[in-house]
């Protein structure tokens, strides 16, 4: 029998800004049952008001008694206060979530970053489940990550801690939508895999024509899985522009591991879906950039294994276990 068969089942609740989704998450983050409703975005009380109604849901649904319920959300979190300082893609400012859902649903409930769950997550029941430290670094329409250190999340002072898509790699680079040039994040990012896949497409360029076939000429009809599915099948401006992403995700994460120095490194998030594609010139960008090298031990990179279910599990296991 699995050690936590016994453990009594959590919610998790994961907000977007499209849609929140919920689970029933047992003790060994397993998702029993789940839930989905479109988020009403421009509203905040009507977010609040439709995450404690699928918290309600769910909790009717659970076969035994509900013990924790952990919400996770894109934004600036004071977990310790269940505290939202700020969302960029939710109309929250200075929200007490945590108390606002709980006045609705009668239970305690708990606040954490999206990529902080995910980690815990994955660190608990994913990839990082047999190390004590471990970095989760998320390349999707952003860069996010969590890091975990002596088997405790690094928040920081003010729960802002583990926003790695925002060290700056290039000072006089683009600007992010964080307000600085340069991040992590408008290189390595789906969205910048995007925009470097349109650039091509609008050029003269000939290593740009399965690009444009593909969209039909539209640059805007282009999508990061279209570019996924080309370099599966060949194509060398595909191949060429997720080499691109991951060198600059390598060089990136060797910069975060100076100061962290996990164990392991997982990488997820929608575009990690392109596989060896990415994850393989992040290796080999990060391997010529550590720090020491050759000298020290060399945290292994390897792939994320929980997925989109990442963060509902972790909020619902720190819900449930008070810790994280």
């Amino acid at each position: 029998m699995d050690e936590y068969d016994d453990t009594p089942t959590a919610i998790g609740i994961d907000i977007g800004g499209t849609k929140i989704a919920g689970a029933l998450v047992d003790g060994a983050g397993r998702i029993t049952h789940r839930e989905q409703v479109a988020t009403p975005a421009d509203d905040t009380t009507a977010i609040i008001e439709a995450t404690a109604t699928l918290v309600t849901t769910l909790t009717e649904a659970a076969e035994g008694p509900v013990e924790g319920i952990g919400i996770a959300c894109a934004a600036f979190v004071d977990a310790r206060a269940g505290h939202v300082w700020f969302a960029p893609n939710l109309p929250w400012r200075d929200l007490d979530l945590a108390a606002e859902v709980a006045s609705r649903v009668d239970r305690e409930v708990v606040v954490e970053n999206d990529a902080n769950a995910a980690a815990w997550g994955e660190y608990r029941f994913g990839a990082g489940s047999d190390c004590d430290d471990m970095l989760l670094v998320t390349v999707g329409t952003g860069v996010g990550g969590g890091c975990i250190n002596d088997d405790r999340l690094v928040r920081g002072a003010f729960g802002i801690g583990g926003e790695v898509g925002h060290i700056v790699l290039d000072p006089s680079g683009p600007r992010c939508g964080c307000g600085n040039a340069g991040c992590l994040e408008v290189f390595a990012s789906g969205t910048a895999l995007v925009r470097n896949a349109r650039e091509l497409v609008t050029s003269p360029s000939p290593l740009g024509e399965a690009l444009r076939a593909r969209c039909g000429g539209d640059p805007d009809a282009l999508t990061g899985h279209d570019i996924t599915e080309l370099a599966r099948e060949g194509d060398g401006a595909s191949i060429e522009l997720l080499d691109e992403l991951g060198t600059r995700l390598g060089q990136g994460i060797a910069s975060i591991c100076a100061v962290l120095d996990p164990g392991r490194i997982a990488i997820g998030g929608g575009v990690a879906d392109a596989g060896d594609l990415l994850i393989g010139p992040t290796r080999t960008a990060f391997a010529k950039h550590l720090i020491g090298r050759g000298h020290r031990p060399s945290p292994e990179i390897v792939p994320a294994t929980l997925g989109n279910d990442a963060g509902i599990v972790g909020a619902a296991t720190i819900a449930r276990e008070g810790r994280a």
